[in-house]
């Protein structure tokens, strides 16, 4: 247990010494990724409608949490790196939004949050940057109201894994010369912490824990949450030219789990 302490640790420094670039690479509106594959679809899956009381997780510069308040819900935005939460703050003073510095891994402190408050929570691109989620998804379960809704988007696990490598490949097909993308898989079912760079050119790089898809799945059903909505967006291919085209392969994996109302008698 102190090991994985360390690391989160570790994690968090990383993440303060990164705060200010990301700050700055995502601006006010967010890159492409963020824009066309996860907003979109985490919007229509989150359904938030207004006066809803939402939990933004690993809430970044607050870009989605300003979203949130666009669409007249009240959010509560953690982040256990101090530095992003400033930068949050600097980008708005919106009444709607509470910032907090808080661990999502720390269970204590997120049921310190109030029993039943949220109408849902959202993590976006963030639960793979977790050294630890357990905590998270038991707190969940008491944070949400009945039938609330968690959304989250991660990396898809199937395909993007650790060592994991892209493949060009050209090939002459009976006089028509075609090119594929593909990607090798060297790593799946064993969890791992691993280093990555997910902005080219950030101050150093933040660790990752690649986790199958089952590992999540499995775990929000221990904690009394059934799955019923998921998403495998990728790229429109008219948009995408000169880079690895995830058209067929989707790079990231949105799903939605609900509270299921009945576990919570179980549970008085």
């Amino acid at each position: 247990m102190s090991e994985w302490k360390e690391l989160n640790q570790e994690s968090k420094l990383m993440w303060n010494k990164n705060a200010e670039f990301w700050d700055d690479y995502m601006g006010e509106e967010s890159n492409r990724f963020h824009r066309e594959i996860i907003r979109p679809h985490t919007e229509e899956l989150l359904d938030v409608q207004a006066d809803h009381t939402v939990l933004d997780i690993a809430c970044g510069n607050g870009n989605f949490s300003r979203r949130l308040a666009e669409k007249a819900a009240n959010v509560v935005a953690i982040d256990y790196s101090s530095k992003m939460i400033e930068r949050a703050k600097l980008r708005s003073e919106l009444k709607q939004i509470e910032y907090k510095v808080l661990d999502a891994t720390d269970f204590d402190s997120l049921i310190a949050l109030g029993n039943d408050r949220f109408n849902s929570a959202v993590a976006n691109m963030a639960l793979m940057d977790i050294v630890d989620i357990q905590p998270l998804l038991k707190a969940l379960f008491y944070l949400l109201k009945d039938n609330g809704v968690f959304v989250f988007s991660i990396t898809h696990p199937c395909f993007q894994s650790p060592n994991m490598r892209k493949v060009h490949e050209v090939e002459d097909m009976g006089g028509i010369v075609e090119s594929r993308n593909s990607i090798q898989i060297f790593n799946y079912l064993t969890p791992l912490p691993y280093k990555a760079i997910g902005i080219k050119g950030q101050p150093t790089p933040h660790y990752m824990f690649h986790r199958p898809l089952s590992y999540y799945l499995n775990l929000a059903f221990q904690h009394h949450f059934v799955l019923d909505g998921i998403e495998e967006p990728s790229f429109q291919k008219e948009n995408e030219t000169n880079q690895f085209d995830w058209y067929e392969i989707p790079p990231a994996i949105i799903l939605r789990f609900r509270k299921y109302a009945a576990a919570s008698n179980n549970h008085l």
